[in-house]
């Protein structure tokens, strides 16, 4: 027997004479053998397609000079076929190509007689089994591994890591996560994508030893920890040590700024020291020197509906503040049976840089609610001058099924949009965002597939994009991806963090969250934070701060190469807490919608 090859017989002949009977009586002494025609060369692809390899033995037919004898054979190299190119590179070849084609195992090639009756013809076919049975003989010893995937949320396990060379190995594939998850090996086989509890069995031959790396191609899986590699007569490459942790319980606390209404943000310009504070119900304050100025920096309490969720949730300060004296606020108009979302341009007082001109106001983009809460919120500038919005769904799904609009790129709601404020009237799209050139979808959006991203943070340091999303019942999600998160879809409806939501829709290549956690011990919603640039807090330098609005404990965490490296709790509670902000000096800001405003401050020895 052949163990992992099979022979197939390879016929150049114009008609079907009585030759192939006879042949496949010979061939039917290896597993699986055919007899294939020239003119069904389809058959010999879908042969290869089912096979790990295939042992080809090369008969041409030619006339005779007699006529009673007239068919001639010549008998040609047998060599081993592993990939449809080599398929396809035999059936392009000519014949004298095919004699002298050095790609796989070449073994023997046997000279051309005349058959000048039947039976010589049978003891040929014979002889032909022959040379290709004993040709082979060398497969003969390769083994058959079986070998257990089990794909989870997010690693694979394997039943075993190494195998010897020469093996063809069954890699059974069960997808025992809450994920959709793939299983690729070298590029070459792959599953298709698994929902949860579904499996598939895929082989492959390994002759050769090496290091053959397998992941999952589903996006953001493998950067989460779904890859490795498999060892053939060579021990598998060890999995890099975790990242030492570092003790971040006692390295921060928190020291009042102030108290104020509903507050919901904290930020600063370029160049100054003083704060401004967002209140919930539509006015900005300043802090200058500790001390809050008694008029408002901006007030437009008359033109925000301030009920539930909707208010005024965030202000971002051009790039150029200094200069231009620009601003943009993001908030929910009295406009619309459940107000529309609005980002308004403003600029600063010429005579009074301690108040917005309010006849200066100018609508740069409204955005139509389908319901009353899902808003999003959250406005920053990149280093080009690009203003990026994180809209919500807008609709938990009382007047809409949940996650209605989060997969249309039709709509501007549940994504992250991205615009350049002053390019055009009322504003201009990037030329470089994702969906441009995408006919019927808004050139505004920069990433979908989102709940309700109430703060969101792109470190201008790395680019990358942290998007916290609020969860529906059961999971609260973190979302980490590079090149500020171009063109993601984060998976909403299709998934609730790792879970699967609703297997109705459909959701193309979604990215995975970093990490997730579950509705228990108190948590109710993620709240986003921000990357700690500040120098005074060199041990959470780089790590990222987030909290729960019901729990709300302080959690920073590390993150390298789009994978959660570290984890710990700063050991600090603020109750209610809502936002994160940062002033121009790095300095970390938290706020409680109770009133209170906190800087993050080192750790005081005792």
């Amino acid at each position: 027997m052949l163990g992992s090859a099979d022979v197939v017989v390879w016929l150049d002949l114009p008609t079907r004479v009585w030759l192939p009977r006879l042949l496949r009586r010979t061939v039917s002494r290896a597993r699986s053998g055919e007899v294939l025609w020239d003119g069904n060369r389809d058959s010999f692809r879908n042969a290869l397609a089912s096979r790990n390899s295939l042992i080809l033995f090369s008969l041409r037919h030619y006339r005779g000079r007699r006529r009673r004898y007239p068919h001639r054979f010549a008998a040609y190299n047998v060599v081993r076929l592993r990939s449809q190119s080599d398929v396809d590179r035999f059936l392009r070849s000519s014949v004298s190509e095919r004699i002298a084609d050095g790609r796989g195992t070449s073994l023997r090639r046997v000279a051309g007689a005349s058959l000048l009756a039947k039976g010589l013809v049978a003891v040929s076919v014979a002889v032909v089994g022959a040379v290709v049975l004993a040709g082979a003989a060398a497969p003969a010893t390769a083994r058959t591994f079986t070998i257990s995937v089990d794909a989870r949320d997010f690693a694979f396990a394997l039943s075993r890591r190494s195998v010897p060379a020469g093996s063809t190995v069954r890699f059974v594939v069960r997808n025992r996560g809450n994920a959709p998850h793939d299983f690729v090996i070298t590029n070459k086989k792959r599953t298709r994508v698994l929902r949860p509890g579904q499996r598939q069995t895929i082989a492959m031959s390994f002759p050769r030893k090496g290091t053959f790396r397998f992941l999952c191609s589903v996006s953001g899986h493998a950067r989460l920890g779904m890859k490795g590699a498999l060892g053939v007569s060579v021990k598998p490459p060890a999995s890099p040590p975790p990242t030492p942790p570092v003790d971040t319980s006692d390295v921060a606390s928190l020291t009042r700024v102030g108290s104020f209404e509903r507050p919901v943000l904290v930020t600063a310009p370029p160049g100054e020291t003083q704060l401004f504070v967002v209140e919930h119900r539509g006015t900005v304050r300043v802090v200058r020197d500790g001390v809050v100025l008694p008029d408002p920096f901006l007030d437009i309490r008359d033109q925000v509906t301030a009920m539930g969720e909707s208010g005024l949730h965030s202000i971002a300060f051009a790039p150029d503040y200094p200069a231009s004296g620009l601003l943009y606020a993001f908030y929910n108009a009295r406009e619309g049976p459940y107000g529309d979302l609005r980002i308004t341009e403003f600029r600063v007082a010429a005579f009074d840089r301690d108040r917005v001109d309010p006849s200066s106001q100018r609508h740069v983009l409204t955005i139509p609610k389908p319901y009353e809460n899902h808003n999003g919120g959250m406005l920053q500038f990149d280093r080009d001058g690009d203003l990026y919005a994180s809209v919500g769904d807008g609709d938990p799904g009382v007047l809409n099924r949940a996650g209605a609009f989060a997969q249309r790129l039709d709509v501007l709601l549940g994504n992250i949009l991205r615009i350049d404020p002053r390019g055009g009237n009322p504003y201009s799209v990037p030329a470089d965002n994702p969906f441009v050139a995408v006919p019927g979808a808004r050139p505004e959006v920069w990433a979908y597939g989102l709940r309700n991203p109430w703060r969101f943070w792109i470190d201008p340091e790395t680019n990358v994009l942290y998007v916290p999303d609020v969860g529906s019942t059961s999971r609260e999600e973190i979302n980490v991806v590079a090149r500020r998160g171009r063109g993601a879809n984060f998976g909403w409806p299709c998934f609730e963090g790792t879970l699967v939501f609703d297997d109705t829709v459909s959701c193309e290549r979604p990215v995975a969250p970093l990490l997730d956690y579950p509705r228990a011990n108190g948590s109710c919603a993620v709240i986003g934070g921000v990357v700690v640039r500040d120098p005074r807090l060199a041990a959470l330098s780089g790590r990222y701060l987030y909290s729960d609005l019901c729990t709300g404990v302080i959690t920073a965490i590390a993150v390298a190469d789009g994978r959660l490296t570290a984890k710990g709790e700063l050991g600090l509670v603020v109750p209610e807490l809502a936002s994160f902000g940062v002033d121009d000096l790095d300095r970390i800001y938290v706020m409680s919608l109770r009133g209170d405003v906190y800087r993050l401050d080192p750790r005081r020895g005792p």
